[in-house]
């Protein structure tokens, strides 16, 4: 398999130990949006995973112990870096950083048997550090929300919840400007509920780093400067990124509007324009009132 052949470490695996998580990964990221991808087109994804960090993982998803050594040896740097990073002192960051541990071997069993860490997530597509800073980011926000009596959840998946509650909202940002028209509200409550389920799955396709940092930026208020610490980046590279993130989001947006709500192209620029200028700006305000 090519993505053995380009690790440095292949952790003795074989390319039966890859295949279940690979066809996954490509499933969940690539065929989605182009189920007729061809071969070449599928190799060169492959050809863009992080390698030997896959490895590394889908190892320790196998309890092999050296793995597990290795990877607390090579990363646990970050983790306490990432760790001190979003907390209040040096003994709340130790708390943390060794809670991540408990966290990706797994609390819980699952069905086979084997523990349900949230190694299972790790995907290869972007590095297995600033994948890892992105878990310890969630789990600190997690732990806050729970000290403040907030409801959890028990997956990895809060950053989706919270999409899916956004667009489940009754007072969107489009139903809350009335008309006196009751023909023309219903059509601009239906346009709003197309949009946030559109923006919804758009955001759930994000990687983790992405969907953490819209997460920190929009629906935790941090500012610029404090989410970048917390993926541990600077302000410019997370102002860049949020950039990129949002054209990523607005075209995801526009393209299942059409393809899966039936929206002519003309209706899908026509409406978003509209949106933005009754809003005074685009789809980063749409992320923000749907955040709320």
């Amino acid at each position: 398999m090519r993505l053995l052949t380009r690790a440095a470490d292949s952790r003795a695996l074989n390319a039966e130990d890859l295949t279940q998580r690979l066809s996954t990964t490509v499933a969940k990221y690539l065929l989605r949006d182009d189920p007729n991808a061809n071969a070449k087109t599928i190799n060169e994804f492959c050809d863009s995973l992080y390698a030997d960090d896959l490895c590394l993982i889908i190892a320790c998803e196998r309890e092999d112990q050296s793995a597990w050594n290795d990877l607390v040896e090579k990363f646990n740097p970050t983790v306490r870096s990432a760790a001190r990073s979003v907390s209040g002192n040096e003994e709340a960051a130790e708390d943390l950083a060794q809670s991540i541990w408990a966290e990706l071997y797994g609390l819980r069993v699952r069905e086979d048997g084997k523990p349900a860490g949230k190694i299972a997530y790790y995907s290869g597509r972007g590095s297995l550090g600033g994948w890892l800073r992105a878990v310890v980011g969630q789990l600190a926000v997690d732990n806050y929300r729970k000290v403040s009596r907030f409801v959890q959840t028990e997956e990895d998946s809060d950053l989706d919840r919270l999409a899916n509650e956004a667009s489940q909202n009754e007072e969107s940002f489009l139903t809350s400007q009335s008309s006196s028209n009751p023909e023309t509200s219903l059509t601009s409550q239906r346009a709003s509920e197309d949009i946030e389920k559109a923006l919804a799955k758009a955001m759930s396709e994000l990687d983790t780093e992405d969907r953490f940092l819209v997460k920190l930026y929009y629906f935790d208020g941090l500012r610029l400067r404090e989410a970048g610490a917390v993926l541990g980046v600077h302000e410019a590279t997370a102002s860049r990124r949020l950039t990129k993130v949002h054209n990523v989001l607005r075209k995801r947006v526009e393209a299942i509007l059409i393809k899966e709500h039936g929206w002519t192209k003309a209706e899908t620029t026509n409406t978003l324009a509209e949106a933005a200028a009754q809003l005074g700006t685009d789809l980063e305000l749409l992320l923000a009132e749907s955040g709320k």
